[in-house]
């Protein structure tokens, strides 16, 4: 029986450290930056979470990581990713933003700024709600508020095929897994290939990059975590506890919020970013020219600029 690849193949070497922190009864993989030249103590800056989206892991945060001073930069491997705890439960809006929570405490601070990609952006949208305290602004990488991208989901012919067709197939039992993680991940590629703009994809950084995240995904139980938030995300909707959720995103928020959507996402389209000015009406909204699902990785100059001068604004 062939075994996937150890947790080891995601501490990847660079400007930056690894640290196992606990938090919310898990371990959490966690990747710290360097300091760069003038920055203060760690505990004297302020922390910045970077949390991935869906098939990744900390890794597509390094080009922030790498290009952002002045903060503590920390990115992590979300539950049941790379080299976090794969717990069999814990995949919902709640209990991955307790996670949050506790890793901010765990790392001595009283607060932190969130960005996210995708599904790590609904994590920084429920921790953000239901940890308002902890929060001082969130960052996102297309990644609209939950209400807003559902309801652009569900009344809009376009956003609909993007999103649901895929997220309809991730329902069935380790099938999705198979495919996912069958001929070293291939399929994982493919799917990135196809959110990001051809321009990343036919580069070296792609090529580079997805090569780790076909490891990442190949660790015994990551893809099977990877494909539980979307189930939860699906089958929450038809149960008390999804309707709950979303009755207690479903309001304004009042820290400050920065979105940025690459005008060439094939996956988040334009509609619901619209729809989610609603529930950010002080929100800074941006684009970034050319770059489609994988901002952050695809334009990172345009977006650490973008986070630079939001993180400048929250002092």
């Amino acid at each position: 029986m062939a075994v996937g690849p150890d947790p080891s193949v995601t501490r990847i070497a660079g400007p930056w450290r690894h640290h196992d922190v606990h938090a919310n009864g898990i371990r959490f993989h966690v990747v710290e930056a360097d300091p760069k030249p003038n920055d203060p103590p760690p505990a004297s800056r302020p922390l910045v979470i970077f949390l991935h989206g869906f098939g990744s892991f900390w890794w597509s945060w390094r080009h922030q990581l790498r290009g952002l001073s002045g903060v503590r930069g920390v990115a992590v491997d979300l539950r049941g990713y790379g080299g976090s705890d794969k717990p069999p439960r814990g995949y919902d809006g709640w209990t991955l933003a307790g996670d949050t929570a506790g890793l901010i405490r765990a790392l001595g601070h009283t607060s932190a700024t969130l960005v996210g990609h995708a599904d790590g952006g609904l994590v920084c949208w429920a921790t953000s709600v239901l940890h308002p305290r902890l929060v001082r602004g969130i960052a996102l990488i297309s990644s609209p508020h939950p209400a807003a991208l559902r309801r652009s989901a569900l009344t809009r012919r376009d956003q609909s095929g993007a999103l649901l067709r895929s997220l309809l197939a991730y329902q069935a039992p380790w099938w999705p897994e198979r495919m996912l993680t069958r001929h070293d991940a291939h399929a994982l590629e493919d799917l990135f290939r196809r959110r990001a703009s051809a321009k990343w994809a036919a580069s070296e950084d792609f090529s580079a990059s997805v090569g780790h995240l076909r490891q990442a995904i190949q660790i015994p139980g990551a893809a099977h975590c990877a494909f539980e938030y979307q189930r939860w995300a699906v089958r929450s909707q038809f149960r008390s506890e999804g309707r709950r959720f979303m009755q207690a995103m479903d309001k304004p928020l009042d820290i400050p919020m920065l979105h940025l959507r690459g005008d060439a996402d094939p996956y988040v389209l334009a509609d619901p970013v619209s729809r989610t000015r609603r529930y950010a009406p002080q929100g800074q909204f941006g684009s970034l020219a050319g770059a489609g699902h994988f901002g952050h990785e695809e334009a990172p100059e345009a977006v650490n600029d973008h986070l630079t001068r939001f993180l400048a604004e929250l002092g």
